[in-house]
Formats: structure tokens, C-alpha cells, sequence
């Protein structure tokens, strides 16, 4: 049987451009995009369906009543960018391969 290695490709080192042309939907033409780069996620809703749910089963007595995740095995996180076109200001996003170190407009490698 073969290794399960040569699938789960792991970069250790990645070095981005904080900007870059790119095709833009709107323009519907290559454009000129501002590169960001957002490590923590966004504020959770707390009107979604799953937090009043959980919520309503939280509430009274009888403690913890859904599994709390502990066997955590990644370590790295997928590096999600936001590229925003500098023309008519829309932003979209990209998703990367998993990093250990990511850098933004860094200094580049010369080979």
C-alpha cells in the first residue's frame, strides 16, 4: 500500500504580496486587488438556529449536555485571504494550502 504522505502536502513557509492584479467580477477585467489577511474568525451570530438550540438545552439543571471537542489534532490552520479591488471597492475571498508561518508583503527570497 502507498503512503497517504505524498497527498497531504505541508508548506512551511509561505510569503504573499499585499497586492496583486486579479480578475475582479465586477469590472469583469483584471484589477489591481489590496491583499488582507484575517487570522481570528468573525463574531458569532447569536440568533443563529444551532446557538438558540444549544442555548435551550443548556438552560436548567443537568450540566454539559453536548460533547465538549478535545482531541485536537491539527496543527496548522488553513490561511483564508481577502483580496478587495481597488476600483469599485468589491472583496472576495481565497483560501490557501495549510501553512505553519504565513507572511504578508514580506521580504523576497532570492534565489
Amino acid at each position: 500500500m502507498g503512503s497517504v504522505w505524498h497527498t497531504c502536502i505541508l508548506i512551511k513557509m509561505v510569503n504573499w504580496p499585499k497586492k496583486k492584479s486579479t480578475f475582479c467580477k465586477r469590472c469583469e477585467k483584471h484589477q489591481p486587488h489590496a491583499i488582507t489577511w484575517q487570522k481570528k474568525a468573525g463574531k458569532a451570530r447569536t440568533f443563529a438556529q444551532g446557538k438558540r438550540r444549544y442555548d435551550r438545552k443548556q438552560s436548567g439543571y443537568g450540566g454539559q449536555t453536548k460533547p465538549v471537542f478535545r482531541k485536537k489534532v491539527k496543527t496548522t490552520k488553513k490561511v483564508v485571504l481577502k483580496l478587495k479591488c481597488s476600483e469599485c471597492q468589491l472583496a472576495h475571498q481565497i483560501s490557501l494550502r495549510r501553512c505553519k508561518h504565513f507572511e504578508l508583503g514580506g521580504a523576497k527570497k532570492d534565489e
